[in-house]
């Protein structure tokens, strides 16, 4: 499945807080902090605020690179998500919400106390969803 999204490039500030994930998690490549991220915003009921979101840092891989093998369960993720907000699939809303879940996703991980260690992340993905 061809992405809309050809590249990726995070702010400064989501750089800073990925180093801080890879220093708790011990998970050395950014595209795999980065999904566990983007899945974090989308387990959200909330859509993301609507702010800008800077490409500001030097951290930069494509969609390929950061999906992997589950690029494109990842990109029907999105298209749903952004279906169930009410908003188009077209390709500038993809890109656009897929950077705001992405970038909320890091703050959140970035800023979860309980956040110390990749056991963390895994008890986070197989908590039980509150109904």
């Amino acid at each position: 499945m061809e992405s809309p999204i050809e590249r990726i490039k995070i702010s400064q500030t989501a750089k800073e807080q990925l180093i801080k994930l890879k220093r708790n998690t011990k998970i050395e490549q950014w595209n795999i902090l980065c999904r566990w991220a983007f899945c974090r915003s989308l387990a959200e009921p909330a859509a993301p605020t609507p702010v800008p979101v800077p490409q500001d840092s030097n951290v930069e891989m494509t969609w390929r690179v950061f999906g992997g093998e589950m690029a494109d369960i990842l990109l029907l993720a999105l298209k749903q998500r952004c279906h169930n907000d009410g908003l188009d699939t077209d390709k500038e809303t993809l890109i656009t919400q897929f950077r705001l879940h992405l970038h909320r996703g890091i703050g959140y991980l970035a800023g979860d106390p309980n956040m110390k260690r990749i056991e963390d992340l895994i008890e986070l993905a197989t908590k039980k969803v509150k109904s």
